[in-house]
């Protein structure tokens, strides 16, 4: 029996969408919420763009964005969709033949901006490369960059202005029957990211990219987008995201990792359940939680540790966790091991254990797993 089965208050109910394909990685319908990023590099520094590419990708990036701006741009492109392990999406502003060139470079899905791509008839002939090369396209509306006659009429960026824009070119897409599109109808404000993203959920079945724009930095770019976007996602709404930083890709990726396994929507790695500490800690938290992170990062298997300071909440926790260890008294605390007590550890070698038992808890996951998938082949 699922958790959800017995605990109905945990379950987020999706909202139905369309499936399309972002080269091999499967968005909307019920394939998982797909985490993405976007290189800051050069583009034409095309060594540079992969070394980001691919630390995204390792950090568990399904699909990576880089920005085409100009010829020399759309040419590195190339050799980055050739040799990145995840589909590449081509960023595109202002001019259409660079998403022209970007479909034939092998991007996998082309980003247009409604307000900034030009008329119709360009639109058209964006829409005859994806076809022709496969690829899928991202409508992008962005509350700072609205077509001029959608600002005259609503007088400013708003939900409504943002939903219009948004259907206006699903439905030119429609009309050249092209219909491998996901949209998304980004802030920076979340308040009004909020309120669009819900009234462009009731409005179309196409899939959703999910984001708060210029979040910020990292700190509070992080609280920005789990705000925004957690609150989206918890009611249902979102089958792609994108946390938007000041930072390191790789530091996306891993917010939005966090922001999705917080409401039990992807797992991935490690989830570590820690106190905040007080003086009742048997052993340094923080350093310990610290650490530990770095130590484990390499963990992709789904699994929990907790890391507790005192015996308050600390058995409880561990009864929940698949590795767990508890401050206690005379310089050591009590492991547990799924959910059960299994022996002590002195604090100065703990750390070192925790990680032989997580890893060793991963290993067995993966082989039971293998054999599983082997046994229904």
């Amino acid at each position: 029996m699922s958790l959800n089965a017995v605990r109905p208050w945990r379950e987020i109910q999706r909202r139905k969408s369309r499936r399309i394909m972002v080269g091999s990685v499967p968005v909307g319908g019920d394939a998982p919420i797909s985490v993405q990023t976007m290189t800051n590099t050069d583009t034409t520094d095309v060594r540079a763009t992969l070394d980001q590419v691919i630390r995204a990708a390792d950090a568990g990036a399904d699909i990576v964005r880089v920005s085409a701006p100009d010829e020399d741009s759309t040419r590195a492109l190339r050799e980055i969709c050739a040799e990145s392990p995840v589909p590449i999406v081509a960023d595109i502003h202002f001019h259409y033949k660079r998403a022209i060139e970007a479909a034939d470079a092998g991007a996998a899905c082309l980003r247009i901006n409604p307000g900034n791509i030009g008329d119709a008839k360009r639109v058209a002939e964006v829409v005859r490369a994806a076809k022709d090369h496969g690829c899928s396209i991202r409508i992008g509306v962005n509350a700072g960059s609205l077509e001029r006659h959608l600002l005259e009429k609503y007088a400013e960026p708003c939900p409504d202005a943002m939903v219009e824009s948004g259907l206006d070119h699903i439905k030119l897409l429609q009309d050249h029957d092209f219909h491998e599109f996901k949209i998304s109808v980004k802030a920076s404000d979340v308040f009004l990211a909020a309120a669009a993203y819900q009234q462009l959920a009731e409005a179309t079945d196409a899939p959703i990219h999910l984001g708060i724009t210029e979040a910020g930095g990292l700190m509070s770019g992080t609280i920005k987008s789990a705000i925004g976007m957690g609150n989206l996602l918890w009611s249902g709404i979102g089958d792609t995201i994108r946390v938007s930083l000041s930072a390191d890709p790789v530091e996306e990726v891993k917010v939005g990792f966090e922001i999705l396994k917080s409401l039990g929507l992807r797992h991935r790695g490690v989830n570590i359940i820690s106190c905040p500490s007080c003086a009742r800690q048997g052993f340094d938290v923080i350093k310990t939680v610290e650490a530990l992170e770095q130590r484990l990062e390499h963990v992709k298997t789904p699994m929990s540790l907790s890391i507790i300071g005192c015996v308050v909440n600390g058995p409880g926790e561990a009864l929940m966790t698949d590795v767990g260890f508890t401050g206690g008294g005379a310089g050591n605390g009590m492991v547990y091991l799924a959910g059960k007590q299994s022996h002590r550890m002195s604090n100065d070698q703990m750390i070192d254990h925790i990680v032989e038992q997580v890893e060793q808890k991963a290993a067995e996951i993966e082989a039971r797993d293998k054999a599983a998938a082997e046994a229904a082949e």
